[in-house]
């Protein structure tokens, strides 16, 4: 009887402590993407929001209740802002984004997306400073590179965004995102 209570014990300790596992998760985990060109890497390192039943995540009224969620722009991700690390000199469009560490964010207009790499600094959290916490706080005279975002909408749904590489080669390929019924891609290649 004592060894069966003694277990009944444990396997009570053992559940909440698991339950509380489970609570302290992020609501929107880490992730990172990575791809390697020569022998110079590009990385994304950014937050993983879930869908959690959400639907038409990118629809109307953006700058107040979608993914902007009162931010002048989407910090392309959930928490803090997602950073792009490249150790080569890349061309988004015309411009010239040099080795280094910067934001990423997004501009959401109907029919009209941009990808902005941006040299704001980042904070990992929410505090009065240098760099920034999200987007809020987001300046355009910081950006590096404003290059349209090409759209496409899926059958299907992604429930967790997931930002990846696309198509690289030696001369470059494109930084791509998946999300609900919604893909973008930007295009990208290695400074000569």
């Amino acid at each position: 009887m004592f060894r069966l209570n003694l277990f009944i014990i444990a396997a009570a300790m053992l559940m909440l402590v698991g339950s509380a596992d489970a609570q302290d998760r992020e609501k929107s985990p880490r992730g990172k993407a990575a791809t390697q060109i020569g022998n110079a890497w590009i990385e994304v390192d950014y937050s993983r929001p879930i869908l959690r039943g959400r639907r038409a995540i990118f629809g109307e009224n953006q700058a107040d209740t979608g993914v902007y969620a009162g931010a002048p722009v989407w910090r392309f991700g959930a928490n803090t802002s997602t950073r792009l690390m490249t150790e080569i000199p890349l061309m988004f469009g015309d411009s010239l984004v040099e080795p280094g560490e910067y934001s990423l964010f997004a501009e959401i207009a109907e029919g009209d997306w941009t990808l902005i790499v941006s040299s704001h600094k980042a904070q990992k959290r929410y505090q009065e400073g240098d760099g920034l916490w999200g987007s809020y706080g987001y300046d355009s005279a910081k950006d590096v590179a404003r290059v349209p975002l090409n759209i496409v909408k899926m059958d299907s749904s992604v429930d967790q965004f997931t930002i990846g590489f696309m198509n690289v080669t030696d001369a470059g390929g494109s930084l791509a995102f998946w999300w609900d019924n919604t893909m973008g891609s930007a295009a990208f290649q290695v400074a000569q």
